[in-house]
């Protein structure tokens, strides 16, 4: 579990591949969601559960952001291919500043969903993330980012992978707190939001079997 904006852990992973989700959570705080998918209880990404009166819902615009970073010999192995894990690091960075911004309180990494690295990554590539907030639900939100490369020397961009991660949004005593709604506006936002929501419908799912071959 990773928590911002008190300090950041990014997860590990090789050069090329996928990162599996976790099926257990909690934070280093004790923080556990109730079906082990760092989410809210069923129904609460869905729309059904209301948000608090104060939590005034905000637009995609409001966080999301474009961060881009110059890859250097120390992201890197001896070849001068990119680290996956520094990849990774980076997504989870510009994950959480855009929950962070979203929340406006301390919120912690619950979740990396699969991540799968398309096309490497070379020292002296800039790469360039793409972060916004697909959806929310009652104490938790899902965070997408696409992770672009660009050849400075060539002029060349390619996808090199994409991500969703999941929050769970803290108060001052470390518990998990409401988060505001998020306002889906264009077209291409209440695509993701869908895709979100039927995402967050497979991990309740797969809770659901986890738990059963546990019993």
């Amino acid at each position: 579990m990773f928590s911002y904006p008190n300090g950041r852990a990014a997860p590990s992973a090789g050069r090329s591949g996928r990162m599996t989700a976790m099926s257990d959570v909690s934070d280093a705080n004790g923080v556990s969601d109730a079906n082990g998918v760092g989410e809210d209880a069923p129904g609460a990404m869905g729309g059904e559960a209301a948000a608090p009166p104060e939590l005034k819902p905000k637009r995609v615009a409001e966080s999301s952001i474009t961060m881009s970073q110059l890859m250097l010999p120390s992201d890197a192995n001896p070849s001068g291919n990119v680290h996956g894990g520094s990849i990774v690091k980076l997504v989870d960075s510009a994950a959480g500043v855009v929950a962070t911004r979203h929340c406006r309180t301390r919120v912690v990494t619950a979740r990396i969903d699969q991540m799968s690295f398309l096309r490497p990554v070379y020292i002296g590539n800039v790469v360039t993330l793409k972060a916004a907030v697909n959806d929310t639900g009652r104490t938790s939100l899902e965070v997408g980012v696409r992770v672009e490369a660009e050849d400075l020397t060539t002029g060349e961009t390619w996808h090199v992978g994409s991500a969703y991660l999941v929050f769970v949004a803290l108060d001052a005593q470390g518990r998990p707190t409401p988060v505001p709604p998020v306002i889906a506006e264009t077209p291409e936002e209440r695509r993701r939001q869908s895709e979100a929501r039927a995402r967050r419908a497979r991990r309740l799912q797969e809770a659901a079997t986890l738990a059963r071959d546990r019993a």
